[in-house]
């Protein structure tokens, strides 16, 4: 990719330096402006057609302009062709481009000597641009600038810029494409990984440098995930595992009294009923699902009337289809956790579903309680219970939310709840489109 690159931008210094060379050649001298003080006096005067040499104005007032030696000597010959005093003409020049205005020191200069006769003054030549000012006998003036027209030179050489970028814009588009290329791919493959952590890996393709990096972001793909599996892996044991304890201990206590019995018994039924939703949990984050367009709508209709069959009050608000790519199964268990969840603490929920800036919205509200401030985030703890008696009948096991929250990252987006203004809890779900 180096090479490529560097070759790139040699071509493009090349094409550059031949352009300026083409300019150098083809350019046409500039023509060097020349007027008479003969031509200013006559354009003052109103003396035939001066339009197109000169700009004509007559404004209220014209300033002095500072002094140099150039000018006292043109202003007295001017006055001289015009017949009038000189301290009723001045004449400047402009300032040439980033350059600053020169200061003379009048005291160093000697004076200029006006000119022998009419024909003389008539005949002093001004090279360049200027602007020049007559007081008439009225007091008006009469301004006269030189007229400031775009040059054929000038013009060419604006035509020949814009050719040379447009010469060298393809091999400038080629570079920037060939930079940014590689850095939108790893963007994606870094947003497609914030989605699907089991995507498939980036192909190894391309420069030396683009392939080498590949293979690294495949390489840290495959240890995140046998990261996730190998913790997955030692809980779902452990939590397996412990049945067989569990199992041994039940039947120890049946020569236990019946008060003891039955009070162990409990506890050891709550445990199975732990390991049980934990491996569930478990199975459900980390099981590798098939991703494919699936219309939200459409999966939450089937939560929502499933649970109305069995007499649940359920609503699904009236809305368009939202699509998205995901896992059916995966995004049916997480609304199925939330609604369940709704009815559990408020006896009913509303579902509803919308699409806005590129996120597909589910949101499921109920008029329950509440969350207390402080458990807001804590309710996505796992085993956390919202209800701190610890019964399992109204508090429940506690994975409900967090196995919904980790489904909402799977896919890239997020759960997130709020207490709502007029009372009971608000969950909602972000999911990319």
């Amino acid at each position: 990719m180096f090479l490529r690159v560097f070759v790139l931008m040699v071509a493009c210094v090349a094409i550059t330096q031949l352009m300026n060379l083409g300019l150098l050649i083809a350019v046409q001298a500039p023509s060097t402006k020349v007027y008479s003080v003969g031509q200013i006096a006559n354009a003052m005067r109103g003396i035939g057609d001066a339009d197109g040499d000169f700009l004509i104005s007559h404004p209220a007032n014209v300033e002095p302009t500072p002094w140099n030696p150039r000018s006292e000597r043109i202003e007295l010959a001017l006055a001289r062709a015009l017949q009038v005093p000189v301290e009723r003409v001045r004449i400047g020049f402009p300032t040439p481009f980033m350059q600053r205005e020169k200061i003379y020191d009048r005291a160093s200069v000697p004076r200029a000597v006006p000119p022998a006769s009419d024909q003389a003054a008539r005949a002093v030549v001004i090279i360049g641009d200027f602007s020049a000012a007559f007081r008439r006998d009225d007091g008006q003036w009469t301004l006269i600038d030189s007229n400031h027209s775009f040059e054929p030179w000038r013009l060419f050489v604006l035509w020949w810029l814009i050719l040379s970028a447009a010469a060298v814009a393809p091999f400038a588009w080629a570079l920037a494409h060939r930079i940014a290329k590689p850095i939108g791919a790893f963007a994606e493959a870094a947003e497609r990984l914030g989605r699907d952590p089991r995507a498939a890996p980036i192909a190894i393709e391309g420069p030396t440098e683009i392939a080498d990096a590949a293979a690294a972001f495949n390489r840290m793909q495959a240890r995140l995930n046998r990261y996730v599996d190998d913790r997955a892996t030692v809980v779902g044991a452990v939590a397996h595992d412990l049945r067989t304890p569990l199992m041994r201990l039940g039947l120890r206590l049946e020569a236990a009294p019946d008060a003891l019995r039955q009070a162990c018994e409990g506890d050891i039924r709550d445990m199975e009923a732990m390991i049980s939703a934990t491996l569930s949990y478990l199975r459900d984050t980390t099981k590798q699902g098939v991703r494919k367009p699936l219309d939200l709508r459409s999966l939450a209709e089937t939560v929502t009337d499933d649970m109305s069959d069995r007499g649940a009050s359920v609503v699904l608000a009236p809305g368009d289809p939202v699509v998205i790519e995901g896992n059916s199964p995966a995004l049916k268990a997480m609304l199925n956790n939330l609604v369940t969840n709704a009815l559990k603490y408020a006896g009913s929920a509303e579902v509803s579903l919308a699409e806005a800036d590129g996120q597909a919205l589910i949101e499921v509200r109920d008029d329950g309680p509440g969350v207390p401030p402080e458990d807001l985030e804590r309710v996505f703890e796992p085993f956390f219970r919202g209800e701190r008696s610890r019964n399992r009948d109204t508090g429940g096991i506690g994975l409900g939310l967090a196995s919904a929250r980790a489904v909402a990252r799977a896919h890239g987006g997020d759960l997130t709840i709020r207490n709502r203004e007029e009372g009971g809890l608000s969950a909602l779900v972000t999911l990319p489109v």
